[in-house]
């Protein structure tokens, strides 16, 4: 079965996982939600992530992150490239979300990164979501 939005799957996931209180979700892997996996981990959005190798698929096992009160790290995942409306952005365009509170993550000609990181490299690209 093909999937139109492999991305938004990612998120949604993530997003019922915390939903759920769950402390680890697994989704199919590929490059694209490792790369998303990465720059998550890195801003301090999950605790952890590993590649579980199977036959015919590999997964992508997220390990969530909660504070001291259960409160999830990820308050709002939104999803804003999506394959039938494409949002790309000039280095000089990107701002900050939610006023600097979140991320948004921006895919590249030099790969996957976040509006900062594009920013300070002075490319643009497609906006792939945005984090708080």
């Amino acid at each position: 079965m093909s999937m139109t939005d492999p991305i938004a799957d990612y998120l949604t996931r993530i997003r019922n996982a915390h939903i759920a209180k769950h402390d680890r979700v697994d989704v199919p892997m590929s490059k694209v939600k490792l790369q998303l996996s990465r720059i998550l981990k890195e801003e301090g959005y999950i605790r952890e992530f590993e590649v579980l190798e199977a036959q015919p698929q590999s997964s992508l096992r997220v390990y969530l992150r909660y504070d001291s009160t259960g409160t999830p790290a990820i308050t709002r995942l939104a999803r804003v490239s999506k394959p039938g409306r494409r949002v790309y952005r000039k280095a000089g365009e990107i701002g900050p979300v939610l006023n600097g509170i979140g991320i948004g993550i921006v895919s590249t000609s030099k790969g996957m990164m976040t509006f900062d990181q594009a920013q300070r490299t002075g490319v643009g690209g497609e906006v792939l979501c945005e984090v708080w």
